[in-house]
């Protein structure tokens, strides 16, 4: 356990920079929660910031940190630029709720972090007096974070503030193009180097006591793909690792469809107590929901995107009946299968256009009258109404019969934005009451991979593992580790020899 206490020493060492590299079940978390807890209390007026990258994350520190009361602060990396981009509003041309103009404008978060970047190299006093008030900053996941986000945590530390930075460069899955990764690779590496003390973790607490084949499987995994190899499935899997040949046949790109003799290997996982499917698309998380016949929940996450966007598009053209519903819509496709516009939602943004004037019957006198709630309230509380009555349609009427509601929370709390005066003020109310609810991962669901970082289950399956969802790029590696190392019992991979991954040797 030597990587443990020298990683527990560095931490608590007067090195001003600590940088760890910590795969995913090595004691992370633990190591940052323990130190917290252990150094908050001598901090004087000051505090210690936790930064993380995700809500479910800042979940996990505070239930780790409990009993520290305001000694310790955990917040998104978001959280942080908006508290600052909110105090200089003025001199970054913004106005008064800066949360609701990120969520509102395109790429509204990466403006703000820019600004506020720029920010703090301009008038390094700022970042001076935040130091004061954050003497210690504990950075989790610091892979995931942006140049700009990184030179803000850099400031604040260039300001006087002491750093510990985790990160794992093999769960490097939100860059999105190669030069960002690059770029994001680029900043580990000179991290490590500015670094006064640089320290690993390679111990797989996850699966000791469960599974320790499967636990140190998956690490030298970790190392095989980082290395630019293939894992190889062919002879010495663990115990708890299953490989499973079949064949994705569905006609649609992100669709799942398999022949019936390799199809009860699959289907008898969903018969397990507890059970995580991975896959890479959101629309393919919606075809495995109908491949295992609704048997398994979405996991929807603490992110709502097309809550959000759909919040800033009711915002952005209010008194705008038309506009307003074809928001809608997009939102519906975005939680929801079968109103598809040829079907019903050409006619009902028609229908919003024209006023609901014309006489009708059947099918088209019932998206009049959910287009009518629009027309008679053109904003968010019409398209509340609208959605709402989309549910009772789906429920009670044999044309909507085909209407399957995917993301239920989504939904209703698009139903529930409604109840607010102002749409950006519900949104910011859902969202806290979300982040404060700590919504728990079904026994059952399927998710993306990006969904699920940070997350530990029983049993989990990855599919479909062929050539088309991990190729032979940094991306496709980064996101099959962090598929893998979700498991901490069994782990099924369905892979293809038709189309196999190069990541594999079968």
């Amino acid at each position: 356990m030597m990587s443990d206490d020298t990683v527990a020493e560095a931490l608590r060492s007067s090195a001003r920079l600590v940088v760890v590299e910590a795969p995913g079940g090595c004691g992370k978390t633990y190591q940052g929660a323990s130190y917290a807890c252990d150094v908050a209390a001598g901090l004087g007026n000051g505090r210690l910031l936790i930064l993380t990258h995700t809500n479910a994350a800042c979940d996990v520190f505070a239930g780790r940190t409990r009993g520290l009361g305001r000694r310790v602060e955990i917040r998104t990396i978001d959280g942080l630029v908006i508290e600052i981009a909110g105090a200089y509003r003025h001199a970054l041309g913004l106005h008064e709720d800066v949360g609701a103009w990120a969520r509102r404008t395109p790429n509204g978060y990466e403006q703000l972090a820019e600004r506020t970047a720029r920010l703090l190299a301009r008038h390094p006093a700022i970042a001076d007096c935040l130091a004061r008030r954050y003497p210690i900053v504990v950075c989790d996941e610091h892979q995931d974070a942006s140049a700009d986000q990184h030179a803000i945590v850099m400031a604040l530390h260039r300001g006087g503030t002491q750093l510990r930075v985790f990160a794992d460069p093999m769960q490097m899955i939100f860059t999105g193009t190669k030069a960002k990764t690059a770029a994001a690779e680029q900043r580990w590496a000179d991290l490590k180097t500015a670094a006064d003390r640089f320290e690993e973790l390679d111990q797989p607490h996850r699966w000791a006591n469960i599974q320790p084949e499967l636990g140190a499987w998956i690490l030298q995994a970790r190392q095989t793909l980082r290395n630019g190899d293939k894992i190889d499935l062919t002879d010495n899997l663990p115990a708890g690792l299953t490989v499973h040949v079949a064949e994705n046949s569905s006609p649609k790109r992100t669709g799942f469809r398999v022949a019936v003799h390799q199809s009860p290997e699959i289907y008898a996982r969903a018969n397990l107590p507890s059970l995580l499917v991975l896959t890479g698309q959101n629309d393919r998380v919606t075809a495995l929901r109908a491949f295992f016949n609704g048997r398994l929940t979405i996991w929807e996450g603490h992110v709502r995107q097309g809550l959000s966007t759909l919040s800033a598009h009711c915002a952005a053209h209010r008194g705008d009946a038309e506009a307003l519903a074809q928001g809608t819509l997009t939102f519906i496709g975005s939680v929801a299968s079968g109103f598809s516009p040829t079907a019903f939602g050409n006619r009902f943004v028609l229908e919003a256009q024209q006023g609901c004037v014309k006489p009708c019957s059947g099918k088209p006198q019932h998206l009049q009258a959910m287009a009518r709630h629009i027309v008679e309230c053109p904003d968010h509380r019409g398209v509340a109404r609208a959605l709402d009555y989309l549910r009772h349609l789906a429920a009670n009427e044999a044309a909507f019969a085909d209407v399957r509601i995917h993301h239920g929370r989504e939904f209703a709390e698009a139903v529930l934005l409604g109840q607010f005066a102002d749409a950006d003020d519900g949104f910011a109310e859902i969202a806290r009451r979300r982040a404060y609810a700590r919504p728990q991962l079904p026994m059952k669901a399927i998710s993306t991979i990006h969904k699920a970082k940070g997350l530990e289950f029983a049993n989990v399956m990855v599919l479909p593992c062929d050539a088309e969802n991990f190729s032979n790029t940094k991306a496709s590696r980064a996101r099959l580790y962090v598929a893998i190392s979700r498991a901490t019992r069994s782990l099924m991979l369905v892979v293809s020899k038709a189309k196999p991954s190069p990541l594999f040797k079968l």
